[in-house]
């Protein structure tokens, strides 16, 4: 063996120095050049200009809901206060700004997203391991490294959704009387991510999946009323019965269950799950709850609980975020101001003829169109970038470009891990529903993973207005974390094939993100060097 289970049980120590790196990796990365290009990229046009109208005091109407032009407008104030120096400068926005100063806070904030997956990683199954590998993939995203470096949305949007998450999984992990503190901050999280933008919405809609389905697993219960809710066995003798694989958090099973409904197991198994096959003898006998996951006390809340925090806090949140706004822009109103909303998006079309980088819903799950914010050529590195006018096409010799785009092995892989949990999770869904589906890690990560991935894709189906590839970021967390729960348990299997495709896994995905970094950063190529990372036409 290559690895064994004791080497990865990482100690507090490591973990955390692990986290840490980490974190500090993103912070350099994304702070690193951050005023390189002094102009107003992709959509700062509107974000930094909107922020420095709350600062000025001018009336303006914008698109999407406040809360991102708050944040930046306070990083704008905060940034020009600040004693270093800060050059350069531009006055695009509509004010003598650094470019420093309105991108600041988007990188600290895109800094923070890798710990905040590891929480939810770590809060799935309480394994250390799989919180770190979540962290290192999540780090090595090429499209959250670009959104973190401008004065865009995305970045709070998805950091708000997620700590709703987080939230909400430390709540199910509490007693019941002490879980209503940190389930109303949960609710709130959901709001304001609503806030940034309405898709922040899929983030709460992937909630209401997730109860629902767990009640109505829970009401296909099996006929001696076995808890899901709870995960709890009513019966001791039932308990006894229940084995423990080889991993050290593997999820605990039925042998009964196993040998009514082998084909349950099937699908998948080398891939997720280390449990034993049927008929092998159990490494250990232990009465102990089923599952290591605190998804399965999702039944516990009923729902007048859920009402008030997934519906009344999060508008009640959402609303009252709107007040600061309001209060500079009298007109329109709330309701006004939300009816010119929806009919701006509805006006807008789709395709080429809107916007070169429009792209389907289906295409950002092999990333067929990526999003290119900035490009400019230049004569040789010493020149100044942007340059006014710029160089005609075909002239320049040096490539500036910054293109929004996935780490492509890391996006492909996560794709196809994602759809695999799906698989799996069917196919249990559908044995459950004539049968029994057990509350077990496996399958309560697969449907906590499965639910919000197609929550955040799903609802994209029936908008018809252009789309980018951004919009899938939401989404690309949670394959994101399949991915990761993969190469984590294929790490914790005996057989050193495995041990070597996870190792193999993550060293291509940190090549690849090297590989691709210039184009994240904005670095300087050279025509060919440019020409080796567009791979396709459509990437162009």
């Amino acid at each position: 063996m290559i690895l064994n289970n004791k080497s990865l049980n990482l100690s507090n120590y490591w973990f955390h120095f692990g986290l840490t790196a980490i974190f500090l990796a993103s912070a350099i990365l994304r702070f690193w050049g951050l005023g390189r290009f002094n102009t107003l990229v992709f959509d700062e046009v509107y974000y930094a200009k909107f922020a420095n109208n709350y600062l000025t005091g001018t009336d303006f109407f914008n698109a999407h809901p406040p809360l991102s032009q708050y944040i930046i407008a306070i990083g704008m104030w905060l940034g020009s206060h600040l004693p270093w120096d800060q050059q350069p400068m531009n006055g695009l926005a509509g004010s003598l700004l650094s470019t420093w100063s309105y991108r600041w806070l988007n990188a600290l904030t895109g800094s923070f997203i890798p710990l905040v997956v590891a929480g939810i990683a770590y809060q799935l199954n309480r394994r250390r391991s799989y919180a770190l590998i979540a962290a290192l993939l999540a780090g090595a995203d090429g499209l959250f490294l670009v959104e973190s470096r401008y004065a865009l949305n995305n970045v709070y949007l998805v950091i708000l959704g997620l700590f709703g998450n987080l939230c909400l999984l430390i709540a199910l992990s509490q007693p019941q009387s002490k879980r209503w503190t940190t389930m109303a901050l949960s609710g709130a999280f959901f709001g304001a991510s609503a806030c940034i933008k309405w898709n922040g919405l899929w983030f709460l809609f992937g909630v209401y999946l997730l109860w629902g389905m767990a009640w109505l697993l829970q009401w296909r219960g099996d006929s001696k009323k076995t808890s899901l809710g709870a995960g709890l066995v009513t019966s001791e003798s039932q308990k006894m019965l229940m084995v423990k694989s080889d991993s050290t958090d593997a999820p605990w099973h039925v042998s009964t269950f196993k040998t009514r409904f082998p084909q349950s197991q099937a699908l998948g198994q080398n891939l997720v799950s280390s449990e034993p096959s049927v008929g092998s003898k159990p490494s250990a006998l232990r009465a102990k709850h089923w599952g290591k996951t605190s998804l399965v006390n999702l039944t516990q809340l009923n729902g007048i609980q859920f009402l008030v925090n997934f519906a009344l806090i999060p508008a009640l949140t959402y609303s009252l975020l709107w007040i600061p706004h309001l209060i500079m822009n009298p007109q329109p109103g709330f309701w006004e101001a939300h009816y010119r909303i929806l009919t701006f998006h509805e006006k807008i079309g789709s395709g080429p003829e809107v916007h070169p980088y429009c792209s389907k819903w289906y295409t950002w799950l092999i990333m067929l169109r990526p999003v290119a914010y900035f490009y400019q050529t230049a004569q040789s590195t010493r020149e100044q970038v942007p340059a006014y006018p710029p160089l005609p096409k075909g002239y320049g010799q040096v490539i500036y470009d910054v293109h929004a785009m996935g780490n492509p092995i890391l996006w492909w892989l996560s794709t196809a891990a994602i759809l695999l949990l799906l698989l799996l999770l069917l196919q249990r869904l559908w044995s459950g529903m004539h049968g029994y589906f057990p509350p077990t890690t496996v399958n309560y990560i697969s449907l906590y993973l499965g639910l919000n991935w197609l929550a955040q894709l799903l609802p994209w189906v029936g908008v018809s207005r252009c789309t980018f590839l951004y919009h899938y970021m939401g989404a690309s967390v949670f394959s994101g974390l399949g991915l990761a729960w993969l190469v984590d348990r294929w790490l914790h299997r005996e057989q050193e094939s495995w041990q070597i495709a996870a190792i193999t896994v993550i060293s291509l995905i940190l090549l690849a993100f090297v590989f691709w970094l210039p184009i994240y950063l904005g670095l300087p190529l050279s025509l060919r060097g440019h020409q080796l990372r567009m791979w396709f036409d459509s990437w162009i």
